[in-house]
């Protein structure tokens, strides 16, 4: 069985998220796309905990 590459998700812009708590918000979609993506690299996924790595994650 074939398992289907996924290319690195593009971050949306800070002004794509209208604040207006969507579920799923642009944010949502990006951090579960980066996540899969992450994974399929075998690389680890940033400590959300920390406000620093959150925001690289964003």
């Amino acid at each position: 069985m074939t398992t289907t590459k996924i290319e690195k998700p593009e971050r949306p812009a800070d002004d794509d998220c209208c604040g207006g708590g969507c579920s799923p918000c642009v944010w949502d979609y990006y951090h579960e796309q980066l996540s899969q993506w992450l994974e399929q690299q075998n690389k680890p996924l940033p400590n959300l905990k920390n406000d620093e790595d959150a925001h690289a994650y964003r």
